[in-house]
């Protein structure tokens, strides 16, 4: 089952090796990993997707909790979150290409950010399913390079 984990920990030096080196010595391989500040700049937001079952993942998160510089946890269940991930995707293009290319585009309402001769560069946020989408579309015209950033999440409430 996947997990989707919000740990808000003290925004330090260490902290971040600290958490994933729990998560590994677990058996645990960390799907995404997203590390931001909040609006406290003393406090930064942890965004983990991990797959692991359900006993296994609960004593991680009692650890998790042990952790001087952990805040909070939170295991996020389906439909107690909104979450969102980007990506740049750099497509080659052609004259042929470009009006199908800007078709696609505008129905997943991405934004062409960079236009080069013989390639676009595009950015697109979404869920996870939106993104696996588009750039299932894009292999099409052919994906020349890309970077995508794994799942930010907020809860609800």
């Amino acid at each position: 089952m996947r997990h989707t984990l919000s740990i808000l920990v003290a925004n330090r030096f260490g902290v971040l090796t600290r958490i994933a080196e729990l998560f590994s010595g677990r058996g645990y391989n960390i799907d995404t990993l997203n590390v931001g500040p909040t609006h406290d700049e003393s406090v930064s937001r942890m965004t983990i997707v991990v797959k692991g079952d359900d006993q296994v993942l609960d004593q991680v998160t009692k650890q998790l909790n042990k952790l001087i510089d952990v805040l909070a946890v939170q295991d996020f269940r389906d439909g107690e979150y909104i979450d969102r991930e980007l990506v740049l995707v750099k497509v080659a293009t052609s004259n042929k290409s470009r009006a199908e290319l800007m078709q696609i585009c505008d129905i997943f309402r991405a934004k062409i950010v960079d236009v080069e001769p013989k390639n676009m560069t595009i950015e697109v946020t979404g869920d996870e399913s939106k993104i696996s989408k588009f750039i299932f579309l894009m292999q099409d015209f052919g994906i020349l390079d890309l970077s995508r950033t794994g799942k930010i999440a907020l809860p609800r409430i």
